[in-house]
């Protein structure tokens, strides 16, 4: 391990004599939802919570899936995975309640699409609004190219349907957990990233989750500063060339 990664774990552990302390001040504590209320707005249509493969069988079929179709995602599908992944699941007295797990109900994961193969949708760059369930849009414009170099030249980006983009806006979470927040974010990242992966192979649709990204370029394609707001971690989503439980495990390098 090296020495930053050392000095990380260090620095952000918990021991009798080194707790938070002092008191939350609440009017400093930040929104939970991040908003682009200028942008065109695509609502995401119902989709059906009827029967679905027992868990045992999503989980001994969910594959990482690098090798997609031409076949668009359909929008009705789009829309079960952005919910399935970190949607509002329910509300009780007030109170907003997600598909996924975040440390002290802070929620600091934004969610961003790359749109490169979506029905009814145009290409583009979009924001996940969770409150309303709807697409904002940032971009439009084909990103295919952009993102797949972005991604350490990983060419699946260009060829998956949509690529699921995952920010931290870290003060939502450093409110109040100061030098733990870090540590937190990237666990919130990964309990959305499993959902998302569960629910695509629900679907039969194939996923491949993917930290090895240029931090820089990817913020520069989403438009976030990178220091309050940075990328940790996406997805692909797309048509797999054959049965997600049949995939061939691809270990093949990262094209650059």
């Amino acid at each position: 391990m090296n020495r930053i990664g050392r000095e990380f774990q260090q620095q952000t552990k918990y021991r009798p004599d080194n707790l938070p302390a002092g008191f939350l001040n609440y009017n400093r504590q930040p929104e939970i939802y991040k908003e682009y209320k200028q942008s065109p707005k695509i609502d995401l249509p119902p989709f059906a919570r009827g029967d679905t493969m027992p868990l045992d069988q999503i989980l001994s079929r969910r594959r990482s899936v690098r090798l997609f179709t031409a076949n668009p995602l359909s929008l009705k599908d789009l829309s079960f995975l952005l919910w399935a992944a970190d949607g509002v699941s329910r509300r009780t007295a007030g109170f907003e309640f997600r598909t996924a797990p975040s440390a002290g109900a802070l929620y600091p994961i934004e969610t961003y699409l790359v749109v490169n193969n979506v029905k009814d949708v145009e290409q583009g760059v979009y924001h996940y609004a969770v409150r309303t369930h709807q697409l904002e849009q940032l971009k439009c414009g084909d990103f295919r190219t952009a993102i797949a170099r972005a991604a350490l030249g990983q060419t699946m980006c260009a060829s998956a349907a949509v690529v699921i983009i995952w920010t931290a806006v870290f003060y939502r979470s450093a409110w109040k957990y100061q030098q733990r927040a870090y540590r937190y974010v990237y666990l919130d990242a990964g309990h959305i990233g499993q959902n998302l992966a569960l629910a695509a192979t629900c679907l039969g649709l194939g996923s491949c989750q993917i930290a090895a990204l240029f931090d820089d370029e990817v913020n520069e394609i989403l438009q976030v500063d990178g220091q309050k707001e940075s990328v940790l971690y996406m997805s692909v989503i797309g048509h797999p060339r054959t049965r997600t439980w049949d995939y061939p495990v691809d270990t093949s390098p990262p094209v650059r």
